[in-house]
């Protein structure tokens, strides 16, 4: 995990319709169509109850983390992507636990995320840091592929 940045991406970043545009080719490269948000990314970005956290190496983009909290309650994971020439790297791990502890500063008293039964290494680096599987959503990405509910509490004394 050589020379491993996290930076947090801010709506005035002056370099920001650059970097959008690279997090829409990651998009584009790693998720089917359907489950992509290359369309919608921008948008998606600027919500006002949103972040994203992204890790580059030499000034360039390896993964990103996009998280929401639409109550100050609970928070979800909306994307988690690290390229492919960048992963067991520890960026998922990185960008994950920042995407927490960003949760945890907004008093947020769960996290929750989707994540496809068949991604082994996702589920363990989920597991890892200590989400556990709610339930089984059926046809939840496509008719032949099902996603597992996962969260994380926090105490709340």
């Amino acid at each position: 995990m050589a020379n491993l940045e996290l930076v947090e991406l801010h709506r005035n970043s002056r370099n920001w319709g650059k970097l959008v545009e690279e997090f829409v080719r990651i998009e584009k490269r790693l998720f089917p169509k359907h489950e992509s948000l290359a369309k919608s990314f921008e948008e998606e970005a600027k919500k006002k109850n949103s972040g994203l956290i992204y890790t580059q190496i030499g000034g360039e983009v390896a993964g990103y983390v996009m998280y929401s909290w639409p109550s100050s309650l609970c928070a979800s994971i909306t994307k988690l992507a690290v390229k492919e020439n960048c992963r067991r790297q520890g960026h998922g791990e990185a960008l994950l636990k920042a995407a927490v502890e960003k949760c945890k500063t907004r008093n947020i008293q769960r996290i929750s995320l989707h994540v496809d039964p068949s991604r082994i290494a996702a589920m363990n680096l989920y597991k890892k840091l200590g989400f556990q599987v709610d339930c089984l959503v059926e046809r939840y990405y496509s008719s032949d592929r099902n996603a597992y509910i996962m969260y994380l509490d926090f105490d709340t004394d």
